[in-house]
């Protein structure tokens, strides 16, 4: 995939505009969504022609209860006891997908792990790391955004740590 900064501002969602305002490199994908298509994050793989492992999607969860992120891949799932440990807590719940709406700003599907309405502490999946650069929404069902992870870390505040399980 291309790394060269495409800065479309006809997509208009807080997430690209954080981005551009960054100045970090970055590409925007967009595709066709389906709305019966069982999974946001493996739709976009698909759509996208790149590996599970390397689109990343972004979860809300309550932990001892403060809202945060979680960053996942799309090929496995969140571990709520990881994600707790690596912000020194002791539970995780997932949050209430309609509270997740109203803070982050975003939709359940597209909700970006930039740009949100009320930042939250961020924790990106060790596995981020093994990638030239992982995809993640960009503030909307079928638009995606292409970026480093060092950058997403940096943008972030993102704590990295192993919270991903096969």
């Amino acid at each position: 995939m291309a790394k060269k900064k495409q800065q479309q501002q006809s997509a208009g969602t807080p997430a690209i505009t954080a981005l551009t305002a960054s100045g970090v490199d970055f590409t925007t994908h967009s595709y066709a969504h389906d709305p019966a298509h069982p999974s946001y994050g493996e739709e976009a793989a698909e759509a996208l022609g790149v590996s599970p492992d390397q689109v990343f999607k972004t979860l809300v969860a309550d932990v001892d209860g403060a809202l945060m992120v979680a960053v996942v891949p799309v090929s496995g799932s969140l571990d709520l006891k990881a994600l707790a440990a690596a912000v020194g807590g002791k539970r995780a719940a997932m949050a209430d997908p309609a509270l997740a709406e109203r803070t982050t700003g975003y939709v359940r599907g597209g909700i970006s792990p930039l740009g949100q309405r009320k930042r939250l502490r961020t924790v990106l999946d060790a596995s981020a790391s093994a990638h030239t650069t992982i995809c993640v929404s960009a503030g909307r069902r079928g638009l995606e955004v292409e970026l480093a992870p060092a950058a997403l870390t940096a943008l972030t505040h993102a704590t990295v740590a192993p919270i991903a399980r096969p």
